[in-house]
């Protein structure tokens, strides 16, 4: 037995761990968005303080998120883009080696309308300025502020069925969210086809645009 070796892995072990809960996959795909609140993660994600502060917590001990004071707030955030990495490709490598994490999503996706229609990174990169194409980001206008697909326009899924008409009638729109397990997207094409208007949807989302160092914009 070589005692530091398995020193070592050991520690590797406890940041392993931290993405073995659901829910703390959940509040790093927020945190891949932008820093937030403990109050802005309830309301992101739908946990309970307690839980959120709970699985906070964790994330801190493994030195995986920051935090710093607003006032009385805390505010946090991913240690940094590499966790964000981390996240992602644990994603990719569970929808392409597990049949059960890509029959979950395709169910949970079925559950809520039907196919929807994707497009690749690159086919929206193609789409970005045209005059008849519209790409909604359909994330919270906070996650848009901190960064968002250059040519997008912040269109929160929650307004997207009062605020519809303000896209060109003519435009083919394409909704995108935070990720590749990110539903949002799905949800408002759904909504957008229940307008009596087509639209796709990104393929995965934020998270990998970034990732691929496509063009990303800051600020309203």
């Amino acid at each position: 037995m070589n005692e530091s070796r398995d020193a070592v892995l050991a520690e590797l072990a406890v940041v392993g761990k931290v993405f073995a809960s659901a829910r703390r996959l959940e509040i790093i795909e927020v945190l891949a968005q932008s820093e937030h609140s403990v109050d802005e993660i309830v309301r992101a994600t739908g946990q309970g303080l307690s839980s959120v502060s709970a699985h906070l917590q964790i994330l801190r001990a493994a030195n995986l998120v920051r935090v710093r004071r607003q006032g009385t707030r805390q505010i946090y955030r991913l240690a940094d883009a590499d966790v964000a990495a981390l996240y992602a490709a644990l994603g990719a490598a569970a929808r392409r080696h597990s049949p059960d994490v890509s029959a979950a999503l395709e169910a949970y996706l079925g559950s809520g309308g039907g196919d929807v229609d994707q497009l690749s990174r690159e086919q929206v990169l193609d789409l970005i300025g045209r005059q008849d194409v519209a790409v909604l980001d359909v994330r919270p206008a906070d996650e848009y502020a901190a960064g968002h697909i250059t040519g997008a326009v912040s269109m929160p899924l929650a307004e997207l069925g009062t605020r519809l008409a303000d896209v060109d009638p003519g435009a083919r729109i394409v909704t995108y969210c935070r990720g590749a397990y990110c539903v949002m997207a799905h949800d408002a094409v759904t909504l957008i086809r229940a307008h009596g208007r087509d639209a796709v949807r990104l393929q995965d989302g934020m998270l990998e645009w970034r990732m691929a160092s496509l063009p990303v914009s800051v600020g309203v």
